[in-house]
């Protein structure tokens, strides 16, 4: 299994492109492996368990995922996955992009059901499960789109489509599509918070960052912002930041031959030692052995998010 499928976790990924803005991720875990650190991106994502049982993560709200089950993550979310029993775990993704199905001109579909998916006021539940026979089916339609962009036949694109559109229209019958918009669980201002953090981190993981640095965006103590952040994300402020550290290092290590110690700095580590501890701790194997692996062709998976 390619480690950087499992730990690169990039929030500002391109998923797809500009004329077709999707794609699709499988990713298999080892027991006890972190699943999915805190994060989000503008395009929404069906997340389908295949393996193991998880607790996932969606804003504030958190509820267990088993195998057959799907979430349906609308564009900006905050997301993560942790482990719930220990096994193994393998998972489907399905990312795109709204826009991908907005019509060339303003008509009845995208008034009726685009627009509303886009405003989150008509969208799929949250939590998708074959018990319930309707929702069954949506899980079946997305196995079908998952199945085709696996073997890229003539015309998935608008396979994936299509099948986009069919699942909205199943979802337009009475007492089956969900208003996020008025999701009363979510507290708006500890989402916005977290992501005004998480964006700091982004932009600024190459230079040192201080939890006071943090503390101040919010604002709030540095021990209140801590056991907040700890609460949101179940890592520590300095955890994060690390994590966030090596999953570019993970990127660099697989894409260039650049030497370890100038990686370590350009990811903002100012001691080697450190980084190599922390990457093996992270990775379970040193940065050298991640890049010879990689090397060997282990680094064919597609990286996600």
């Amino acid at each position: 299994m390619d480690r950087t499928s499992q730990r690169l976790l990039k929030e500002d990924r391109v998923h797809g492109d500009v004329m077709f803005p999707l794609a699709a991720y499988w990713i298999e875990l080892p027991a006890g492996t972190h699943i999915l650190d805190t994060h989000w991106h503008e395009e929404a994502e069906f997340f389908m368990l295949q393996e193991g049982e998880i607790l996932f993560q969606v804003d504030t709200d958190y509820f267990p995922l088993r195998a057959g089950e799907a979430v349906f993550i609308e564009s900006g979310d905050i997301h993560a996955a942790h482990v719930l029993k220990e096994g193994s775990c393998r998972f489907c993704a399905l990312v795109f992009h709204p826009d991908l199905l907005a019509s060339a001109q303003y008509d009845t579909i995208q008034q009726t059901v685009i627009l509303p998916l886009q405003e989150k006021r008509q969208s799929f539940p949250r939590h998708l499960t074959p018990a319930v026979p309707w929702q069954q089916e949506l899980l079946l339609q997305l196995e079908r789109m998952m199945d085709a962009y696996a073997n890229k036949m003539p015309g998935f694109e608008a396979f994936m489509k299509g099948t986009l559109l069919i699942m909205l229209s199943q979802i337009a019958a009475p007492d089956r599509s969900v208003n996020h918009s008025l999701s009363p669980g979510t507290d708006t201002t500890k989402v916005n918070r977290l992501k005004k953090v998480i964006l700091y981190i982004q932009e600024n993981y190459k230079e040192p960052i201080r939890t006071r640095d943090l503390s101040g965006l919010i604002p709030m103590s540095e021990g209140q912002f801590c056991r907040f952040f700890k609460a949101m994300t179940r890592k520590t402020p300095v955890d994060y930041i690390n994590s966030y550290r090596i999953r570019q290092a993970a990127a660099l290590l697989k894409q260039t031959e650049r030497k370890i110690s100038d990686i370590a700095l350009e990811v903002g580590f100012d001691n080697v030692s450190y980084f190599i501890k922390v990457f093996r701790k992270a990775m379970s194997c040193s940065p050298s052995e991640f890049r010879k692996e990689a090397g060997q062709g282990a680094g064919a998976g597609q990286l996600y998010p």
